[in-house]
Order: structure tokens, then sequence, then C-alpha cells
């Protein structure tokens, strides 16, 4: 089995996957070659080191191989894991300071946390000038060459924004991309706040990615919602958050709940309207004393963090190389772990695929009918069984409410639509109607100047001919 993992210099994320091979029974043997690519060497190395470190210390015989090539990665593999957050190394570190470049201007222009922070779509990061137009040009890319270098693997799509990526990769290629998200893990959060042992709730969430939703829930046969209406009656008073991301009972996330009928679950919480997002002192009220995640000030913080990380496992990596009694296993327990798996959905998948060992999963698949009112090819997030013979999804009982597809998903959707809209039209006048539609614009020419800003950045070069920008002289 081949597994590559494009943007394996991520460190973080890369050794999490390879340990969950490395501790799946069925995965971990000597013919099993996982292929990390990146196109950072410092980072790509590093990557390496750790990774074939972290296989020795768990006794797998996986095989580790790194490349800077593209192809390479590709060629012949089974399964392609996109975990890349592009960005142009002539500029930036990364990919964060892109991002808070772009934020720190729209700023400027009256768009509080940037253009890219819109109404049903909050999550930082997660765009890059309205439609992600790096990301989803990276992941049209890969497709692309996997028709070529190996048209019968899968393509688990892992990087934001899945939703885009996933629907756009679907309607330009042949490749078999599926959509990946840990959102779903929400879940846990609000069994152990209302202290219900997970073994005994029957439930299901569906949605799009970033907008999914608890239609059934059921605890020990009975519907458990009322448990959800007592604890909020009693206990949602002195709900504390315990860090930013601590927001799946929050008030926001119960505000959405009686609105909506269902409560949201996981990055759905952040992303629900300008209600819960006006400034810094809203954010606060809404999702308690951090004010969440999607922030001026959490943000930063988090940026600041990955980056501290990042060279705490580049330095790592280096002392494993001068020191062979090194543990990963002891010196970083949160990321490299011994008996435990990461919780991604990743290796189960694969597993169930290669190996026949029957899963249920969350996954960002077309809905092929499952969800009433919605397209069958639209990508959606759904509860499925997967198996050798493919996924199988589950019918959703009950369905979702009214008020959850006309005032949520449908407008999201629509959100969707525009965006690869304007990356596949390469019309710079799309931009400005998404932008145009904003509750914080107030005029055209606001519109217009923070765009022409945006693309008039050094490092957007690349922008500025796909939007074939500057633009031809307005009616």
């Amino acid at each position: 089995m081949k597994i590559a993992m494009i943007g394996a210099g991520s460190v973080r994320f890369a050794q999490q996957i390879i340990g969950d091979v490395a501790q799946t029974e069925e995965l971990s043997k000597a013919d099993t070659f996982i292929y990390l690519m990146d196109i950072n060497e410092e980072r790509l190395n590093a990557s390496h080191v750790l990774a074939q470190k972290y296989v020795q210390e768990l006794g797998s015989p996986v095989k580790i191989v790194k490349t800077s090539q593209l192809d390479e990665a590709i060629e012949g593999a089974d399964f392609i894991i996109n975990t890349a957050y592009p960005y142009d190394p002539r500029y930036h570190e990364d990919g964060f300071q892109r991002w808070d470049s772009v934020t720190e201007l729209a700023e400027k222009y009256g768009y509080y946390r940037g253009i890219d922070s819109q109404e049903l779509s909050m999550v930082s990061t997660y765009s890059y000038v309205l439609v992600s137009y790096p990301d989803v040009k990276l992941a049209l890319e890969i497709a692309k060459r996997m028709e070529r270098l190996a048209p019968d693997a899968y393509l688990l799509q892992t990087a934001n924004p899945v939703f885009e990526i996933t629907q756009a990769v679907k309607r330009v290629s042949k490749a078999k991309i599926i959509g990946f998200c840990h959102g779903v893990a929400g879940v846990y959060e609000v069994f152990e706040r209302l202290k219900l042992d997970p073994k005994d709730v029957d439930w299901q969430v569906a949605g799009v990615n970033h907008g999914i939703w608890l239609n059934r829930f059921r605890y020990k046969g009975k519907d458990a919602y009322p448990l959800l209406d007592e604890w909020i009656e009693k206990e949602l008073a002195n709900w504390k958050s315990r860090s930013p991301w601590d927001i799946q009972m929050s008030p926001a996330a119960m505000d959405m709940y009686r609105f909506y009928g269902m409560l949201p679950i996981g990055d759905t919480v952040r992303n629900g309207t300008w209600k819960y997002h006006y400034n810094l002192e809203t954010k606060k009220k809404w999702f308690g004393e951090f004010g969440g995640i999607d922030n001026e000030v959490e943000r930063p913080k988090l940026h600041e963090m990955l980056r501290m990380a990042r060279k705490r496992l580049i330095e790592l990596a280096q002392r494993v190389q001068l020191h062979e009694n090194v543990k990963l296993t002891e010196e970083f327990p949160e990321i490299f772990r011994k008996g435990q798996m990461s919780g991604e959905q990743h290796i189960p998948f694969i597993n169930a695929i290669a190996n026949d060992k029957r899963v249920r999963l969350f996954l960002n698949v077309e809905n092929q009918g499952v969800l009433k009112d919605f397209p069958d090819d639209l990508v959606m997030e759904l509860p499925v069984w997967v198996d050798k013979s493919g996924i199988h999804r589950e019918k959703i009982e009950p369905d979702l409410t009214d008020r959850i597809k006309k005032f949520y998903l449908w407008p999201r959707i629509l959100r969707m639509e525009w965006n690869l809209e304007a990356f596949f039209s390469r019309d710079v006048r799309v931009l400005e109607e998404i932008l145009l539609r904003d509750p914080r614009t107030r005029s055209y020419e606001q519109v217009i100047a923070v765009i022409d800003a945006i693309l008039n950045l050094p490092f957007n070069e690349e922008l500025r001919e796909h939007y074939h920008f500057p633009r031809k002289k307005r009616v």
C-alpha cells in the first residue's frame, strides 16, 4: 500500500496520521509506504526524521519516504491525503502570515476580521480572498495528476475549504475525492456535559462541512433533547469556556438550537450569523470569556503557538538525529501517542476500504438523495458506513428542520456556488457581488477599494493574473 501526504511539512497532523497507520494492525506492515511530500525542505526533513523515529518506537515496519515532487508522491498511490496550506515562500514564512496580511488590510477598509469572514463561513483562515484560490487550485492540480498517475486512488481532502474544494473537484475531475473533517467530535462534548454514556446514545449529524446538526439524539431509546433543555435551564447560566475552542455548549450554540430546532455541532457553532460576530465584545457575550478562536486576540496567539510548536518539533528532529535515546512518545505525547489513536477519520476509512474493516464515519460525499430537498450531486457531510465495497450512506432520520434548510444550508450552499463561480469564471466582478451582499459594506466604492488593495499586495501576482487585473474600465 502507498499512502501519500501532501503538505506533510505541517509536522503535527502528519505525525498523528502516521501514528494511526503504525497502530492499525492490518496496515502496519513492511509493504506499507507513507510518502511525505512538501515544498518546504526544512519542515519536510523534520517530518521525515520524526516519522521514522515514531514508527520505530511503535515497533512498526511501515516505510517512510520523503519527496518534494508532487508527481513522485502521487504516482501509484492508493490513498492521497491533501492537508497542504499553500503559500508563496518568497513573501511569507507560512500561510498564516499571508492570511494575517490580508485580514489586517481589509480591516482598514471597515471589514472586521477581513473580507473572508463571511456570514455562515466565519472560520478564520478558512478562505483567502473569498474563494480560497490557492487551495482550490492545488486540489484541482492534485486531482488532474491523479487521473494520469493514480486513477484508482482516493483523494482524502483535509485542507480547507473542504466544502468548496470537494465540490469543485467532483465537477471537473474523475478523481475519487472524499472530504474529511473532525468537527463531528463536538458531539462528545455534548455527551460529557449532559453526563451521558456515549455507548447509550443513538445519534446522527448531517448538513454540509462546518454546517452540521444533531438531527437524531436519543439516550437509552428516548428523545434526549429534553435533557439538553433541562441543562440549558439549570446550567447554561453557569457555563464557562475552558479555552478559545470550547464553544460547543456556549450561549451561541444554545441560541442557534432554540432558533433552528436542532443543535449545531463542532465548527458549525463558529459559523452562525453576524449576530454572534459583530465585534470582540459581541463574541465574548456569545462564546465566553475568550470570544472563541476567531478574533483579533486569540487567533494571533494560536498562530504564534503553532509556529512555536513547529519550531519545537524541528528542534526535536535535530536532537533525534544526534541522540538515539530520545523518546518522542515521552517528550511530545500530545502528538506522538502510544496505544491511542488520534481520533481523525482518515485511517479508519483507509482500513475499511483496503481490509474490509467496516466502520461508521461522517464524510463529505455526494448527497445522492439522502438529505431531502437538496441535489443528488451536492457534496454534503453525512453519516456513512465504509467497507471494501465502498461508501454506504445512512438514511437520515429524522430529517433536518425546515429552518436549518432555509436559513442555514441553502444560504451556505449559495455562498459555495458564488465562490466557485468566481474561481472558474475568473471574473473579478463576482468578488464584488459577493462583497456587496456583506452587511459590513456601506458603498460600492468601499468594495472596489478593498478588493483593489488586496489584489495589489506584492504576493498576489498570480491572483491578479487569474482575475485579469487591473480591471477593464467600468461603465
